[in-house]
């Protein structure tokens, strides 16, 4: 395990989020807020447990990880009351990287296998309290999950020496020695807790502090030097950007080594720019990061291809393309699909923010959710009803009635797209 990696901890205790298991002082009333801060701050991955006691507040604190989910980019593991199958499975549609599945709690065992089997061992870490457990269930471990998550300080050497599946440590330590040494130890995949989850931590600082230590800690590992690309005059390279899920070309931007080092270090697209001379962390000052999903070189080694998650606009016009001002030729992708959609519900949103006398769109805002609710019931049977004729051009007019309504409703309720992909892509 060459790379480590540094993962806060969030512990929601009746939608707020706690400090430790056996103190429960509050850190922070907006859950969503701190994991994103986590995040932006240059956290690797993070952990969400929920401590609640009811079905009520489980249901809440699964709620909340969903909202984490969409404004975090990057893995979030999650456990905490887990106890059926479904409650795996909300937690992985949630977003969840990895379920948490609690060892020391009576029946995970059985729960752990069915789990594995259903989502794969690859969707599944466990966590345990004390070394017995690994040392009494390690071939259930292996077999059926892929992460072990230690609540404290064990005795990593005899982890090592009985399994080769990674862990994240858990501790309540403060002293920044206690950490290096626990990151310094063979099999550990990383380090949570009280020192890593202070609401101040400075990620990018302490890995520059694990780097003198010896201890390589990123979020990437490139396969190639800076030194390996062919460099323009100015000793830069182009970066192309694009959005990885839509392929859409959002900017381009240079790089220099510095840049390239820490977009490899802390998985934020860092360029260099040229009008101020330094470095540039993009979405530093707007807040609208880019993420990063893949890096590739082109035949020469002389541009790089960046696919991205964009957080809000990557132009600084506000648009959410660098390339929106077309000089020649045809819309040729005026029927991509995610483009109708997205322009259909720009529409909508005009229409409730700028309402048109006699717009059909208004009449059902002015009605209010229960006239929207009842035309989507409407729109549905209509579709059910168009399935059961053999022609097929019913059932586009009916699909698209129903789209259109589904979009008002998503708009009255601030449901977009964006939040629909994410959610089936997470899925």
């Amino acid at each position: 395990m060459s790379y480590k990696r540094l993962t806060p901890c969030i512990l929601i205790d009746g939608a707020k989020a706690v400090r430790w298991f056996d103190d429960k002082t509050v850190i922070s009333d907006d859950v969503v807020s701190l994991a994103k801060h986590y995040g932006e701050r240059g956290a690797d991955e993070l952990i969400v447990f929920d401590l609640s006691n009811s079905d009520e507040n489980h249901e809440e604190a699964i709620d909340l990880m969903k909202k984490i989910n969409r404004v975090i980019s990057i893995p979030m593991v999650a456990g905490g009351n887990i106890r059926r199958q479904e409650d795996v499975k909300k937690i992985l549609y949630a977003g969840a990287k990895r379920a948490l599945l609690n060892l020391s709690k009576p029946g995970t065992l059985k729960l752990l296998e069915e789990a594995a089997l259903r989502y794969g061992k690859e969707r599944i870490a466990v966590s345990l309290n004390d070394f017995d457990a690994l040392f009494k269930h390690q071939h259930q471990i292996e077999k059926y999950c892929t992460e072990m998550i230690f609540m404290h300080r064990l005795d990593l050497n005899s982890v090592v020496n009985i399994t080769e599946i990674p862990c994240v440590v858990v501790t309540d330590t403060m002293e920044q020695n206690e950490i290096l040494k626990i990151l310094k130890s063979d099999g550990v995949k990383g380090v949570s807790g009280l020192f890593i989850s202070q609401k101040d931590m400075d990620f990018d600082a302490f890995k520059n502090v694990c780097l003198e230590e010896g201890i390589r800690m990123t979020s990437f590992e490139s396969i190639m030097d800076f030194a390996e690309f062919k460099l323009n005059s100015d000793g830069l390279i182009p970066v192309i950007v694009q959005d990885y899920k839509t392929n859409e070309v959002l900017m381009m931007a240079y790089m220099n080594e510095d840049a390239f080092e820490h977009t490899i270090k802390t998985g934020k697209m860092t360029y260099y720019s040229r009008s101020r001379q330094e470095r540039w962390i993009k979405g530093e000052t707007s807040g609208h990061f880019q993420y990063v999903k893949m890096l590739t070189v082109d035949c020469d080694k002389d541009t790089l291809l960046a696919k991205v998650e964009q957080i809000g606009a990557a132009c600084h016009t506000g648009n959410r393309t660098c390339f929106f001002q077309s000089i020649a030729g045809n819309d040729f992708d005026a029927k991509n699909p995610l483009q109708v959609f997205e322009s259909v519900y720009k529409t909508i949103v005009d229409r409730k923010q700028n309402p048109k006398e006699g717009s059909y769109t208004n009449y059902l805002f002015e009605k209010g959710i229960d006239k929207i609710l009842k035309k989507v019931g409407e729109e549905a049977t209509e579709i059910i009803i168009a399935s059961k004729n053999p022609n097929p051009e019913e059932i586009k007019y009916e699909v698209s009635d129903f789209m259109y309504h589904l979009m008002v409703l998503m708009v009255e309720r601030g449901i977009t797209w964006e939040d629909i992909t994410k959610e089936l892509s997470d899925r």
